[in-house]
């Protein structure tokens, strides 16, 4: 009865030539529409593509400064979606657009969900931000701690502080999670949904257990994969690399090229083939060679291509066919993919920085890496974050994520991730009420949902879809590591990396 009593008021008011102030004012950021067609800069024929805009900055939305947020969308066969399903790939700083593409043959998933993609802010086709391309991380080799070098190091670091800050002026001190999660949520009404799924990797579980954080009644079934130590800080995260990336190494990649001596010729042993790639590393720092894109393959070059072959046992083949090659010295290699596309690296920055504190300068920062490089050799001397370190941070105070008022999530681990090692994901489970955790036994890929785990991807899918909540912790078993001829013939699909 009120709402006929409004309405006839506002007629009456209106037809009196008179303002009807119990109208809804006009808000053309909810009440846009999103426009689906063809995705004209993916070659990726199963999805659709659409853009909204978003607040430059939430704390002003009504300033006028507005951003671009760019999206895509694999339709629900059945035409008829009863949800949607919000994506992210990591990073963080990862362009998620392609993402869903992952879940095309996942019949039960797809059936009746719309799977969505994001470019975050600050990445992709969304608004970006920008260093101008410099990147601190490739500019001297962090083993060497002579005076000289640590002070080149940090340096280089502090310039990439700079150059983070100030090419992507304002904006940048906007590019944080909080933005980011109210940029989902307006995603989340304009496809007309009161709740949302979510299915995050990485550095997208980070985002997915903040946006449960600001908007717990939001929230429906959340999936958080190869988990970050999202109930603490990003400088804590970053510290646990060595860890796990030594772990990875040593326990799977370095026996398995060992096992396939007759292909790689890099000792049979684990510990032969870590002399091998120590000699090489150490001819590589002394005399880089020169690869055709104008950059030197030196000691760096090989740490990274090595790291980024630890995300997914289908990238072990590549990684080790090149240190054979520049084991036996060969000069002309096959192809050397390492790249850091300068939006994503940005908006890592933006977010890593500007989320969370981060303490101590430069000698912290070297009795830091001396420490962590003796224990872990592999990555343990790189520091990603020591930017952070001379960030002008803005003001900021997260949300905790604790999991009072959050629907159960269920989150996904292997025990030898090497990135989101598993011990700060446990910290986080045991930190978020109600989560439910499946442990991926005897694995270390990072990324398993989806990925062809059978295991997880039936108890995903009972939860995203069915709706059944684990009554308790679980464990799957992992996948065995595969013959490289088999992998030759059976590429599997990895997550497209940013560090997290």
């Amino acid at each position: 009865m009120r709402r006929l009593v409004v309405t006839v008021s506002a007629a009456l008011l209106a037809a009196a030539g008179l303002p009807a102030v119990a109208q809804a004012q006009a808000d053309p950021l909810r009440d846009q529409a999103l426009t689906w067609g063809a995705c004209t800069d993916l070659d990726v024929p199963v999805l659709e593509c659409a853009t909204f805009t978003a607040p430059q900055d939430w704390r002003a939305p009504r300033n006028g400064k507005t951003i671009t947020i760019a999206i895509s969308r694999l339709k629900a066969r059945s035409g008829q979606a009863k949800a949607s399903v919000l994506t992210n790939p990591g990073g963080p700083g990862g362009p998620g657009r392609t993402l869903p593409a992952l879940y095309q043959d996942r019949a039960k998933l797809v059936q009746d969900h719309d799977i969505i993609g994001i470019d975050p802010r600050g990445t992709g086709a969304s608004t970006n931000v920008t260093c101008g391309g410099f990147d601190f991380l490739t500019l001297t080799d962090p083993r060497d701690r002579s005076r000289e070098n640590v002070d080149l190091l940090y340096d280089a670091a502090e310039l990439q502080a700079t150059a983070c800050q100030v090419k992507s002026g304002e904006f940048g001190e906007v590019v944080n999670t909080e933005q980011t999660v109210k940029d989902l949520d307006l995603l989340r009404h304009l496809l007309g949904r009161d709740k949302i799924s979510w299915i995050g990797y990485s550095g997208g579980t980070w985002m997915g257990a903040y946006y449960a954080t600001y908007f717990p009644s939001r929230v429906d079934k959340f999936v958080l994969d190869s988990n970050t130590e999202f109930t603490t800080t990003f400088q804590e995260i970053f510290d646990e690399f060595g860890r796990g990336f030594q772990r990875r190494f040593d326990v799977d990649f370095l026996p398995w090229v060992a096992k396939y001596d007759s292909r790689y010729h890099l000792g049979t042993t684990a510990e032969q083939v870590r002399a091998a790639y120590e000699k090489t590393r150490a001819r590589l720092a002394a005399d880089p060679i020169p690869l055709p894109d104008g950059r030197m393959l030196n000691g760096v070059l090989l740490d990274l291509v090595l790291v980024q072959a630890q995300y997914s046992k289908w990238a072990f083949a590549d990684a080790a066919s090149l240190l054979s090659q520049l084991n036996a010295e060969q000069k002309t290699l096959t192809a050397l993919d390492v790249r850091y596309p300068d939006a994503p690296n940005a908006t890592l920055y933006a977010i890593t920085c500007n989320d969370t504190r981060f303490r101590g300068g430069r000698e912290f920062l070297d009795r830091e890496a001396r420490e962590l490089g003796a224990k872990y050799p592999l990555v343990g001397y790189y520091q990603i974050l020591a930017p952070c370190a001379f960030w002008n941070r803005p003001p900021l105070q997260l949300k905790t994520p604790t999991g009072k008022g959050v629907p159960p999530i269920l989150m996904v681990q292997s025990v030898r991730d090497p990135a989101t090692p598993l011990e700060g994901a446990q910290r986080a489970h045991n930190r978020f009420a109600g989560s439910r955790m499946i442990t991926v036994a005897d694995e270390g890929d990072h990324g398993i949902y989806g990925f062809g785990n059978a295991c997880v991807n039936d108890l995903v899918e009972s939860f995203i879809v069915d709706g059944k909540v684990p009554p308790r912790d679980t464990t799957c078993p992992g996948e065995p590591l595969p013959d490289p001829t088999a992998m030759l013939a059976s590429k599997k699909p990895s997550l497209a990396h940013g560090w997290l």
